[in-house]
């Protein structure tokens, strides 16, 4: 057993888990954090992504002991209280979803993309960033569309959101 301690989502979280305690279980079951999802425990569809010190990485092949001092945000700490972020209205308004099931992932690495790319995003960059993230319902259209209309209505103003 290890203790780990962290911040997630603004709060200062500390907790003794096993050895091998994945982050994206100590998210989902040990935080109750259920926004982030488990599709396929082998980094292949993006449905776990999280923040982790600003930087989108896949939370299903991370241990929680190496996000130890580190800074997480979960799609749960994206919003501003009751006020969507720009990314999370863009997929309401843009019908970025189908099922929700892959929606935190993608919305989660949509702000990674912006946080790097600024406004200065076109669709093909989209496309190719979002190679690692898998929806079985839709075709990446409206996903695309809503990630470039968060991005323009932004501007540059995604890093600090991001992190």
């Amino acid at each position: 057993m290890v203790t780990v301690s962290m911040t997630v989502n603004g709060r200062q979280v500390s907790k003794e888990v096993e050895d091998r305690r994945l982050l994206v279980d100590f998210l989902r079951e040990d935080l109750g954090l259920t926004g982030t999802h488990v599709g396929c425990d082998t980094s292949q569809c993006g449905a776990c992504v999280v923040h982790l010190d600003g930087k989108a990485v896949k939370s299903c092949t991370m241990l929680a002991a190496q996000a130890d001092g580190a800074s997480v945000k979960t799609i749960e700490g994206l919003a501003d209280g009751a006020e969507l972020h720009p990314l999370q209205a863009a997929f309401k308004e843009h019908h970025g979803l189908q099922c929700g099931f892959c929606t935190p992932g993608m919305i989660m690495s949509g702000a990674d993309i912006i946080a790097r790319h600024g406004s200065d995003l076109d669709e093909a960059t989209v496309r190719l960033e979002l190679e690692g993230n898998i929806c079985r319902c839709t075709g990446y259209h409206n996903i695309v569309k809503a990630i470039l209309a968060a991005a323009g209505e932004m501007g540059g103003g995604m890093k600090q959101a991001a992190e």
